[in-house]
């Protein structure tokens, strides 16, 4: 359904991602804004997961969910990405590696979906680890301090996105690996 309780929440996860990268575009202290970025990410990137669980618990799964969750969760964490470079807190090159593995996957599934083989390149638990990290990474760079007087946050998000970015790759060639006898067969 396009508008059903779990979709609603995925068009909420779009929408709110100007909002994120809105707020460093506010007058605000730099600490204040660092705050509002990561609660703001946190929230919406909790929304990933209450879409899946409410569409499978209430029988409310669909197509078009199922296309437009994944949209959403590229848009949040590329949307991130280049805030986080913008920012000084993220090296461009682990950016590019996401952002580029991102587009070239989408793209390959895109393909295997119109040659009949899109069960080839279904979403892999290695995927949704790389995701984890990413998601767990971000709003320790958004963060920029040091957490409960413990934890260096820009320490340990750079830890994490540079496993993120490791996890990014070997996804990818995992992916590419499941799409190459596929490929193989349609080029002869």
């Amino acid at each position: 359904m396009f508008f059903n309780l779990p979709t609603l929440l995925t068009w909420a996860r779009i929408v709110a991602i100007p909002l994120v990268v809105g707020v460093f575009y506010l007058e605000l202290e730099t600490s204040l804004q660092n705050l509002l970025a990561t609660v703001l990410f946190i929230v919406v990137a909790l929304t990933d997961w209450a879409d899946g669980y409410l569409a499978r618990r209430l029988n409310m799964t669909s197509s078009f969910g199922a296309f437009l969750d994944p949209v959403a969760d590229k848009f949040l964490i590329c949307a991130a990405l280049v805030v986080l470079v913008h920012e000084q807190r993220l090296d461009s090159f682990v950016a590019l590696i996401i952002i580029g593995r991102e587009i070239a996957i989408s793209a390959l599934r895109e393909w295997m979906a119109q040659i009949g083989a899109s069960r080839s390149v279904a979403v892999h638990m290695l995927g949704k680890l790389k995701t984890t990290v990413q998601m767990i990474a971000i709003p320790f760079l958004l963060y920029d301090a040091v957490l409960f007087g413990l934890i260096d946050t820009r320490l340990w998000g750079t830890v994490l996105i540079v496993v993120a970015a490791a996890l990014t790759i070997w996804s990818m060639v995992y992916y590419l690996q499941k799409a190459l006898p596929e490929i193989r067969a349609k080029v002869r």
